[in-house]
Parts: structure tokens; C-alpha cells; sequence
């Protein structure tokens, strides 16, 4: 068997491993916490606990399992790691191939709710996909990674060999959260292959110019106000994962419910249970919870980063709740930007929802909808 080949892959956890996580959780260790702050500190303790107690009793592993399993899964060797992906082909002819990139805390369960629509649209006038859904390297099935420098760059060229070993000559990249940063450098690596590119944010800040605020609108300066409480108040998670991932590590693999409360934080609070539990699962019983943050090590160290704009046709599809981005920053890094679509969302309300983040859980319809006007403008 070569490095290149393509292997059937079923999800088939040992019975062993979620006993084993059934006394973890039942013999979890809680701390302390001051009356009457809410989330001041962090993740209420409450919160935690009913999703612990769901993870134990209400969430049904084996069934969601077999969701998974109803599509096709394979692994494949890139680059030393072996890469997991669904691969899901539509019944027709003109399907255009997509690669769909989910971020962390998220998994490929954040796209599982627009197989369908996307595959098999009910109208014959609606265009359909091929899908490609890989877990990021050192993500749940695509991990632990065994070698360093799997960041988002490596990572775009790895994607990049994947499409090609599955025949995939023409394709779009389709992002959400780190997949946002990773699908725009799949289309600057494969310009001729790439035909668009679809994210949720595009991640494009202030380079520091003066010049840059001068004349931004009020729905841009909220964004930026927004941008300002959120490094104020949830962004050590990136500094932690940037420079001591390891650290975090020994906790994140010995705790399922350490884990779960370190998740959560990027899991809003309107988002169902099931969803949440689904994808601490993943990592939790691949390991993969330390491997994971290390994507934001690397991109924090690498230093061979590409210059200038991408230039390949992009879409941003984003949700009120979520990053706000803002266009003039955007447009500095990103040459060919085809359509920019802004969506509220009926979730959640409060600052720390982020409603509509997955949004292709959240709001599956506008999603889809928004990805297959955009494939058939560029297409």
C-alpha cells in the first residue's frame, strides 16, 4: 500500500473508552465559585454541569456514531499524518466539489447538517456539491498529529494534495472559524484549481494607520467595538494556545469535564446540548484535545507567511452574533472579494452567544442558500 492511498474509515469507539469516560464523569472533581458573578470569571460552573450531566446521561454516543457512519469516511497519508475526511458525492452529474473546513473548538460535526441540502438540493434549478469534509490535522480522527508545524498554511497545502488525490481538479473551499483562514490559502496555493472561496469571517484587522478609521460607518465602528470586548475579555484562550499548549494539555487529556469547560467557552450558550457534547466527544476520545490548540502555536511561530492579497474570488457570509468583519480591512487582504452578505440570527441575544458562529448548524438554510448563489455567480 502507498503513502497516497485512500482507505475506507468507520468510526467504531471501543466499548472500553466511553465506560472509562462514564467514571470519569461521575467521579469529577468540581471547583469552587463566587457567589453571584455569573461569567465574570469564566464558564459558569453551571453550565458545565448540566452539559456534564448530559454528556453522562442524555447524550447517545453510539447513535450519533452511527450518524456519522451513514457517510463515507476515509483516511489518507499527507505529509507523515493521516487525514480524515467525509466524502460525499451528489447523484448528479454537475456537482461542483467543495473542501468545507471547520475551526476548534468545532469538529466535522459542524457540517453535517448541510450534507444533505448541499448533495441532493430538492429543485433541479439549484446548483449540488460534492463534499469533502476533512478534520483538521491533530483535530478528532485526523489526530494526535505526530510532527510539528501543522498550522494553517501547511495545513491549505495538505487540502490542497487531498482534492487532487480524490480527482478534483476545479473545486471552491468552503471555511468557518480556522477554516476561514485556512480555505482562503487553499485558493492563493491553487489559484487555477480554486473557483471560490466561501467563508463565515474573514479574520482582517487594524494594521495600525490612523488612516484606516477615518470615515468608518456606525455598523463598522461597532464592529471594531465588539473586536475591543472580545480581546478584552475572551481571547486568552489564544494566548494560552499560542505559547503553552502543552501545559493546558495534561488537564485537557485527563479531564473529559476539563475539557468540556474549556470547549465550551466558544460554544454559545443558545447552541443545543447534543451539539456541544457531540463535538467534546470527538476529542475527547481521540486524544486530541492537546493536539488541537497546538494549530494556534503554530500559526503564532510561522514565519514564512505569504504576501499580498488572495486574489481568488471570495464570498463572506457572516452572522450578527459572531465576528464582524469589516470591509476595508478585508479588502487589504483580500483582492477579490465578490460578495458580502450580512445575517442576523433568531438565537441567543446575549454577548456571549456568538449566535450563529456554526452558523451551518444554526441557520442551515441561509448558509446553503447563501453558498449556492455564490458557486453559481462563480462557477
Amino acid at each position: 500500500m502507498t503513502g497516497t492511498a485512500i482507505r475506507p474509515f468507520r468510526v467504531e469507539v471501543p466499548q472500553a473508552d466511553l465506560d472509562d469516560l462514564h467514571r470519569r464523569l461521575d467521579a469529577a472533581l468540581w471547583p469552587d465559585e463566587l457567589p453571584g458573578v455569573a461569567d465574570a470569571y469564566g464558564v459558569p460552573a453551571g453550565r458545565v454541569r448540566r452539559l456534564a450531566e448530559h454528556w453522562r446521561s442524555g447524550f447517545d454516543w453510539r447513535a450519533f456514531e452511527a450518524r456519522l457512519n451513514e457517510h463515507p469516511q476515509f483516511v489518507t497519508e499527507i505529509e507523515g499524518e493521516d487525514i480524515h475526511f467525509l466524502h460525499v458525492r451528489s447523484s448528479r452529474e454537475d456537482a461542483t466539489p467543495l473542501v468545507l473546513t471547520h475551526g476548534w473548538p468545532g469538529s466535522v460535526v459542524e457540517y453535517l447538517d448541510v450534507i444533505g441540502p448541499l448533495t441532493e438540493p430538492e429543485s433541479a434549478d439549484s446548483p449540488a456539491f460534492h463534499l469533502v469534509i476533512p478534520s483538521l490535522p491533530g483535530f478528532g480522527f485526523s489526530g494526535p498529529t505526530r510532527s510539528p508545524g501543522w498550522g494553517t498554511h501547511r495545513t491549505a497545502r495538505a487540502w490542497v494534495e487531498l482534492m487532487r488525490r480524490l480527482g478534483y481538479r476545479r473545486y471552491g473551499a468552503v471555511g468557518n472559524d480556522g477554516g476561514s483562514m485556512v480555505s482562503p490559502e487553499v485558493g492563493r496555493l491553487d489559484p487555477e484549481g480554486v473557483i471560490g472561496v466561501h467563508v463565515t469571517q474573514l479574520f482582517s484587522f487594524p494594521s495600525g494607520d490612523p488612516a484606516e478609521f477615518e470615515g468608518l460607518d456606525e455598523a463598522d465602528l461597532a464592529a471594531l467595538r465588539h473586536l475591543e470586548w472580545f480581546y478584552a475579555t475572551k481571547f486568552s484562550f489564544n494566548a494560552l494556545h499560542s505559547q503553552q499548549p502543552q501545559t493546558l494539555a495534561f488537564a485537557l487529556a485527563d479531564s473529559p469535564v476539563g475539557l468540556l469547560g474549556w470547549n465550551a467557552q466558544l460554544f454559545g450558550e443558545a447552541l443545543d446540548d447534543d451539539f456541544v457534547v457531540a463535538n467534546v466527544a470527538i476529542y475527547w476520545l481521540t486524544r486530541t484535545g492537546g493536539s488541537s490548540i497546538r494549530f494556534y502555536y503554530e500559526d503564532a511561530h510561522h514565519t514564512d507567511r505569504p504576501t499580498g492579497p488572495t486574489t481568488t474570488p471570495t464570498a463572506l457570509a457572516m452572522f450578527a452574533g459572531d465576528f464582524r468583519s469589516i470591509r476595508r480591512f478585508a479588502e487589504r487582504d483580500h483582492a477579490a472579494i465578490v460578495r458580502w452578505n450580512s445575517y442576523g440570527t433568531e438565537a441567543g441575544g446575549s454577548a456571549n452567544d456568538a449566535a450563529g458562529h456554526y452558523a451551518a448548524h444554526e441557520a442551515t438554510d441561509v448558509l446553503v442558500a447563501d453558498i449556492r448563489e455564490f458557486y453559481a455567480q462563480v462557477g
